[in-house]
């Protein structure tokens, strides 16, 4: 019988074709099983230690946030020693933390439980810990929304420099050039109180909100998309001349359905990224134009007008404006980390 083995044997070798052994089985069946991009990305996020302890944070901040005002005994706008009908109990004013008013003191002889106030109470007979978790969750909620507005409008408009190009890009491109001139702070201050005073919100569905947090909407959607949009243009210009894409044209596509169906998700990485270090620039903003008096209408707090209102007594209540400053550097601390997590996690440069 002839060895079909031989080394210069043009004859196929029996031995490839023959059946896969049990053990040979088994060790393929062992092997990694098949795995998408966003889910080798939690995993790298879920073992970043750093941003799991933020992410954690975050979570039990924005809970606490959400349902401490719907069980906790206070509101943030009742005044304690305000009763229909008998005077004013000044007892309540500036109440010291684990501490009781006058009224209270009474209720705790007869036997009555009355629940502390942890953190005190403000100048008016506020509990100033309901306030300060409702102060987190405005913040919180602006940070977002703000956010939101900012990826719609900056993805919207770097998309479509990024797809057409030619003189679109080019008047896009100056106006986000005119925009990134203009000093900032100035600018935001120069609107909030222009668009504070000229917006009307009475007897629409807005008014509860004030117009200025409306006016700091608008700000944010008038200045904080053009570095959005500059990050969405270069993921689209370099996405644009690939083979799907090209294809995609000849076969008679919209540009409107390539930019959805193809390039957006292809930039899905950088618009996470982006949008979740977008949330604690957003936060600090609004907390600076509310310790200047331009952010949320009195008496709904923010943690920016909670500091500004410990300033008349930062002698004789330092712990006011110690701890909303702790909870604003708590949460735009650990939405920063979290964010710098994602981009370790989910950036493809950063783990080719």
């Amino acid at each position: 019988m002839t060895d079909l083995r031989k080394p210069f044997s043009l004859q196929l070798d029996p031995d490839a074709f023959r059946p896969a052994t049990a053990e040979e089985k088994e060790y393929i069946s062992r092997m990694r099983p098949s795995s998408t991009f966003f889910r080798d990305g939690c995993k790298r996020l879920f073992r970043n230690k750093v941003a799991l302890v933020s992410l954690i944070i975050i979570i039990v901040v924005t809970l606490s946030s959400i349902i401490l005002p719907y069980v906790w005994p206070y509101s943030y706008d009742k005044m304690l020693g305000v009763r229909p009908g008998k005077p004013v109990d000044s007892s309540f004013n500036n109440l010291a933390p684990f501490t009781y008013g006058k009224t209270e003191l009474k209720n705790i002889e007869k036997g009555e439980n009355v629940f502390p106030h942890i953190f005190g109470t403000d100048a008016h007979g506020r509990d100033y810990f309901i306030r300060v978790v409702y102060g987190t969750r405005i913040s919180l909620a602006v940070g977002f929304f703000a956010s939101i507005i900012v990826l719609i409008i900056g993805m919207t408009i770097g998309a479509i420099a990024g797809y057409f190009g030619g003189k679109v890009d080019i008047i896009i491109m100056r106006v986000v050039d005119i925009i990134y001139s203009l000093p900032d702070m100035l600018v935001i201050i120069l609107l909030s109180v222009v668009l504070g005073k000229t917006l009307s919100v009475e007897n629409t569905i807005f008014e509860k909100i004030g117009s200025n947090i409306i006016s700091m909407f608008i700000v944010f959607g008038l200045l904080y998309w053009v570095s959005m949009a500059r990050l969405i243009r270069g993921q689209i210009l370099s996405l644009r001349q690939q083979e799907y894409v090209l294809s995609a044209q000849a076969t008679g596509a919209g540009g409107r359905w390539i930019i959805r169906k193809h390039l957006l998700p292809n930039c899905i990485s950088v618009i996470i990224i982006s949008t979740a270090l977008q949330i604690p620039n957003a936060i600090f903003t609004e907390s600076f134009l509310s310790f200047l008096g331009l952010g949320v209408n009195a008496p709904m707090p923010s943690l920016g007008s909670l500091a500004s209102d410990a300033l008349n007594g930062i002698t004789s209540y330092t712990y006011r404006l110690i701890i909303p400053a702790m909870v604003i550097c708590l949460v735009v601390l650990s939405l920063n980390l979290f964010g710098d997590g994602l981009r370790d996690a989910f950036d493809p440069k950063l783990n080719a």
